[in-house]
């Protein structure tokens, strides 16, 4: 059954074109998030790597918008980018972000990189 879900993982990867060749360097499933757009970040989530996508050593960016109440609080995302296998823990981890406050409701967009070192 494992060995299953990875052939399935691993299709559903390549159909996607992600990066399966070389690993990257750095062993955290995200250390370089950027803010795209203007609003300052007062706390920040890093989120887990999967660990489906380490066995298939999938690495990439995550693309996603926000959109943030005037108080700071996420309350709605959409996915403008990014493979499946990274995606939900992107996800989760924007929206316990917490911006600083604003005169009123804005949309921001956030990049995550996932890279890691892979086990051999």
């Amino acid at each position: 059954m494992k060995s299953r879900v990875g052939i399935i993982g691993l299709g559903l990867a390549l159909v996607l074109g992600e990066s399966l060749a070389l690993p990257p360097q750095g062993s955290a499933a995200q250390e370089n998030s950027k803010e795209v757009t203007g609003r300052r970040v007062r706390l920040r989530t890093v989120p887990e790597y999967p660990s489906l996508a380490k066995k298939l050593r999938v690495s990439g960016k995550v693309k996603i918008e926000a959109t943030v109440t005037a108080d700071g609080h996420v309350t709605n995302t959409r996915v403008i980018g990014g493979s499946p296998l990274l995606v939900d823990s992107a996800v989760e981890a924007v929206k316990r972000w917490r911006f600083e406050a604003a005169p009123k409701e804005t949309t921001e967009i956030v990049e995550f990189e996932f890279n890691g070192q892979f086990a051999k």
